[in-house]
């Protein structure tokens, strides 16, 4: 597929791991939509201004699917979210069954029900980190490792019904499948990640219990739309999505607290008083990967003063639509005390995140302990020396701290 000369390269580099390439606040003035090559050297517009952002993540002229799949443009050779998904004639059936199975699952009220079961797990890690860091050099320990990680990997065994003896399977996996530096081995990772889901899948039939993967079975069973495989990719995409992107908001709100001193001091001084507030505006500003929501487009659109045309990829930039300086002031700034509480971090629309009640509730939980528990938690490492993953979703592979 042949690309012209001018078109701009994702990805942009970033100062760290924060922070955005500078790039994009001139592109959302100048270039809200603008056309870019894709890590993987294919064509595809690059959506960076708040607005349009949020109107095509709610646009049905958009989708995941692609008429002709093998033709459709590439966004990575990741093994995952890398290109189109799903059936081009019944996304929105399909879309709208996935929707419905799996709302009860994740509603506020089950997450409040899980809430105990969260706080259990994350004061455990503290504990482990307390003793760690009793006989550590320096007292350094390794925040990433030691609960950013195993937090929710645990909540998501336990809400899908997976073993959770299996954690350290399936996060490789993930880990594999999600690297964009890996090539042919991300595929051989999402092929042998469906493979060990379908084993599963048939371990539990016997004897479904409570649980979500449970209810896919079941809906298998009594639904002749809703194929095995897609079943199987359900579980797969639940699993990976359920768990890597906390892992990563964690991470990352923990700098952006740490290395904004007087956010954590206000935080330690009112933790319940003040959590609900900061979770937000990590989701803001917490920018996970460097690239985007990927959509095609299933007609002509005019937009922007831009034509895209049917199959055109879109790449809908969620990190830079929430520093927009015309929605938000001080864009750039972290600030859990701003007025403007709306962000796109859980998407918009119909394709509104489903587990964001999950999300919400993990990272409401992990940083109101946090600070209770570590006030004196400051970094041990300064902020440029932390290695950055090299997988879609981004996020750090270490997160050295004491107190």
């Amino acid at each position: 597929m042949s690309v012209a000369a001018d078109r701009l390269q994702l990805p942009f580099e970033r100062p760290n791991v924060l922070d955005l390439a500078p790039l994009y606040d001139v592109l959302r003035r100048e270039m809200p939509i603008t056309p870019v090559t894709t890590p993987a050297g294919d064509p595809a517009w690059l959506v960076t201004r708040f607005a349009e952002v949020r109107d095509l993540l709610g646009d049905k002229r958009f989708g995941r699917s692609h008429p002709e799949p093998e033709r459709a443009a590439r966004v990575t050779t990741a093994g995952i979210l890398d290109g189109p998904t799903g059936d081009y004639d019944t996304e929105e059936a399909d879309h709208a069954r996935m929707r419905r199975l799996l709302t009860p699952a994740f509603s506020a009220k089950r997450m409040r029900m899980l809430t105990d079961y969260m706080q259990e797990l994350v004061d455990g890690y503290v504990d482990k980190l307390i003793a760690e860091h009793a006989a550590a050099p320096g007292g350094v320990v390794d925040l990433h490792s030691g609960l950013a990680l195993p937090l929710p990997v645990a909540v998501i065994c336990r809400l899908l019904g997976e073993p959770e003896e299996d954690g350290e399977l399936f996060r490789s996996l993930s880990e594999r499948m999600a690297d964009v530096a890996s090539g042919p081995d991300a595929h051989r990772a999402r092929d042998e990640f469906n493979r060990y889901m379908a084993g599963l899948v048939e371990t539990k039939r016997p004897q479904l219990g409570e649980d979500v993967i449970s209810d896919l079975v079941r809906a298998h069973s009594v639904d002749e739309g809703f194929d095995y495989e897609q079943m199987i990719r359900l579980c797969v995409g639940l699993l990976f999505a359920g768990h890597e992107t906390t892992v990563n908001r964690i991470g990352l709100g923990t700098l952006f607290l740490l290395t904004r001193n007087e956010h954590w001091t206000a935080l330690t001084a009112d933790p319940a008083g003040r959590v609900d507030s900061t979770v937000e505006e990590i989701m803001r500003l917490g920018a996970p990967g460097d690239l985007g929501l990927l959509r095609y487009a299933r007609t002509d659109v005019e937009i922007a003063g831009v034509t895209i045309r049917q199959g055109d990829a879109v790449i809908l930039s969620i990190n830079a639509a929430n520093r927009d300086a015309s929605v938000y002031s001080a864009a750039e700034t972290f600030d859990p005390d701003r007025p403007e509480r709306a962000h796109l971090g859980f998407g918009h629309g119909a394709h509104f995140c489903i587990g964001a009640s999950l999300a919400r509730t993990e990272l409401r939980v992990v940083f109101a302990t946090l600070a209770n528990r570590l006030p004196g938690l400051r970094l041990a490492k300064p902020l440029d020396e932390l290695e950055v993953r090299s997988t879609l979703t981004g996020g750090v592979t270490t997160l050295p701290v004491t107190w």
